[in-house]
């Protein structure tokens, strides 16, 4: 269940991956304006440091793949600023490609960025959150109970965050911390718009998707939403809401009427992806 009060960010740590840009900045930014005291963990240096100056706050070069880089960046987090309360698991990649035209190396690296790299953060994490009896919120997304073409390791990736969490909860209610999954259908960041300026079949398909997950959501919208979760320890978050009712319909988007609806479409928009794929010299 949802804790029922607000709790204060004031002075709390919050751990951040994925921070350099989208999401994972947006919500820095909110959570220091709160009051947090934020950690900022990512691959881009020379947006990292900026804004970890602009929030009073600490950034780390780090690969969530890489197990001694997070143990450094945590440690670094805990010598700064004493603890860790909150860990937000947000960094993610999507591939471009589908099963047929896209390198087995960028499907399977996308299952050690949005799966394996949650994991790793945890691990490299749960001390400390322990000590503080604190929060965790693993990005998942609507992917997790949906199936889009294109988007095979993204959506089995997003299911076993959904999953890890679920799990995670249950082992770790009686230590006093909470676990929070994250999902959301598009959200308005650089990664989506890369994405529609790569492959016009993405835009096209769009429309063809149940309303809800065609549905853009500003970057700032979805910060605010996980800021609230962080707040309030909440067990899901939604963005936009509607996706509730979309998991609740799990068995409906996962159905042979589902594979029908969508695959009317896909029948020419997964070809015209794939050459837009060859088009751009192979997935990125």
């Amino acid at each position: 269940m949802n804790a029922p009060h607000k709790q204060s960010l004031a002075g709390k740590v919050v751990f951040v991956t994925g921070a350099a840009r989208g999401i994972g900045e947006h919500t820095a930014r909110l959570a220091a304006a709160r009051g947090a005291k934020v950690a900022l963990a990512g691959l881009e240096p020379s947006l990292l440091a900026p804004l970890a100056d602009s929030l009073g706050g600490a950034w780390f070069e780090c690969d969530v793949t890489d197990q001694a880089a997070l143990s450094q960046a945590v440690a670094g987090t805990v010598e700064r600023f004493g603890g860790i309360d909150a860990v937000v698991a947000n960094a993610g990649i999507a591939p471009r490609g589908t099963v047929v035209v896209g390198d087995v190396e960028g499907l399977v690296r996308t299952v050690e960025v949005n799966l394996i790299g949650v994991m790793r953060t945890i691990s490299a994490t749960i001390p400390h959150v322990l000590a503080s009896r604190g929060y965790y919120l693993l990005v998942s997304s609507a992917a997790a109970f949906s199936a889009l073409p294109g988007m095979s390791a993204y959506c089995a990736s997003k299911a076993g965050v959904e999953q890890y969490g679920n799990v995670m909860r249950l082992e770790l209610a009686h230590r006093g911390v909470a676990v929070g999954t994250a999902h959301m259908s598009f959200v308005d960041t650089d990664m989506t718009r890369m994405a529609q300026a790569d492959l016009p079949s993405f835009g096209a398909m769009l429309p063809r998707l149940p309303r809800p997950l065609a549905r853009f959501t500003p970057v700032e919208v979805c910060a605010r939403a996980f800021v609230d979760a962080i707040e309030r320890r909440k067990r899901k978050v939604y963005v936009p809401r509607t996706m509730a009712g979309v998991q609740a319909l799990r068995t409906v988007m996962l159905s042979p009427l589902s594979d029908f609806l969508i695959g009317r479409g896909a029948r020419t928009a997964v070809p015209q992806l794939e050459d837009e794929v060859r088009a751009l010299g192979g997935p990125r």
